[in-house]
């Protein structure tokens, strides 16, 4: 290549495929295509068009059903689009049955958030439970691959009499997921070494919603420089450091941010970094208020809590990007049911603070507000358990 040409990528252009069902109405799928745009941001592509289909269930074919795709297949092939993709996982005959019909590229979400993990992989632990999850996810997939996939292993014997490729892919797969559940079993044997060497302080780790604000918090209380920017899932691998508040050594560890519909096999091959929420002592589940669906956040990280059996642990409830809030005031005279749309940051405290069962702080990371309350509350919660856990050395907190 001469010198001084700069190749820029291609930024692939995208339409956005969702469902009006009878269990996600339309206010609701038009949160959900506005997070899935936020993905394909964050995958490097662009959004040109949406496309929502009313249906009482997806169809088993075409998933929007025939006429839907049609009018889709017109849009396509006027604009020149790259790749389509839906909002809810697709079969492997609906995925070949519309890739078929379209021409292009077609992924659903779960696809799209094992590209975006696999691209934010940056060290050996992460980058081998993404390719596991992605290797999980293809296998059944196989059959509607439009090129072969390169070849893992070779040598004499590799394919018997008569067999298809499609058969010596899947067993390469295979070979290739056994191989790295094997990997991961080793890298689990280190880390599980690595947390009972820090078993004589107690373990705070914070959880949330994917971009609720989790690393900046975490340099902010830390110190640190933990990789942080306005972009889903900018944070893979797990992050611990050493904190001191006043004279009470903890750990405190950055997690992976949760999603609603995170696929299975993430939080299967993602088992090692959740083992640290699930040993930890305290969590700080950290919501962003400024979000029009927090609420919906909040109970989809409870959900997968709930599933890694960390949902019933001390808990801090930290309402984050109280800066960027803003609520529509509600004229006076209107006599209308007041929503959520307008409720004021301090009607929003006044709820939340009477109804959480947990400390239940509101604060901003990026402009430092309330940044001491919640040192506060950190080292009060913290100190509760080292007290209880660790007697021998209540001697740090004698006067």
């Amino acid at each position: 290549m001469p010198k001084g040409i700069i190749i820029k990528p291609i930024i692939e252009r995208a339409i956005l495929i969702g469902l009006v069902t009878n269990r996600v109405d339309a206010e609701r799928i038009d949160d959900y295509l506005d997070e899935l745009a936020f993905l394909v941001d964050t995958a490097g592509g662009i959004t040109v068009k949406r496309f929502v289909q009313r249906i009482e269930a997806p169809d088993q074919r075409t998933f929007v059903g025939t006429g839907k795709l049609n009018e889709i297949k017109a849009f396509v092939n006027d604009e020149g689009i790259d790749i389509a993709i839906f909002d809810d996982e697709l079969s492997p005959s609906q995925a070949r049955n519309i890739e078929n019909e379209l021409g292009i590229k077609v992924l659903d979400r779960n696809n799209l958030i094992l590209d975006i993990f696999a691209s934010r992989a940056r060290t050996s632990h992460a980058k081998t439970q993404v390719e596991l999850a992605q290797y999980e996810y293809l296998l059944p997939r196989l059959t509607r691959m439009w090129t072969h996939l390169e070849r893992q292993q070779g040598g004499i014997g590799l394919r018997g009499p008569g067999e298809r490729e499609i058969e010596t892919d899947r067993r390469i797969v295979r070979d290739r997921i056994a191989l790295l559940k094997e990997k991961l079993k080793e890298i689990d044997k280190i880390k599980t070494t690595q947390r009972k060497g820090r078993k004589d302080m107690v373990r705070v780790a914070l959880v949330g919603y994917t971009n609720v604000g989790k690393s900046t918090i975490m340099n902010l209380i830390s110190k640190s420089d933990v990789f942080a920017e306005n972009k889903l899932f900018a944070t893979l691998d797990t992050t611990v450091r050493k904190v001191v508040i006043e004279n009470l050594p903890f750990l405190l560890t950055d997690t992976v941010g949760f999603i609603r519909k995170l696929p299975h096999s993430l939080v299967e091959s993602f088992k090692s970094t959740l083992d640290e929420v699930r040993e930890a002592d305290l969590l700080v589940h950290i919501v962003d208020i400024s979000h029009s669906d927090f609420e919906d956040q909040i109970t989809v990280v409870n959900q997968t809590l709930a599933e890694i059996g960390a949902h019933n642990k001390p808990t801090i409830l930290l309402f984050n990007k109280i800066d960027a809030y803003d609520y529509i005031k509600k004229d006076p005279f209107d006599l209308t049911p007041v929503t959520k749309e307008n409720l004021s940051l301090d009607d929003l405290k006044k709820t939340w603070m009477a109804t959480s069962h947990y400390p239940t702080l509101f604060m901003s990371a990026v402009q430092k507000i309330n940044l001491e309350e919640f040192k506060n509350i950190l080292y009060v919660e913290v100190k509760k358990i080292h007290v209880t856990r660790y007697p021998y050395n209540n001697f740090l907190f004698e006067k």
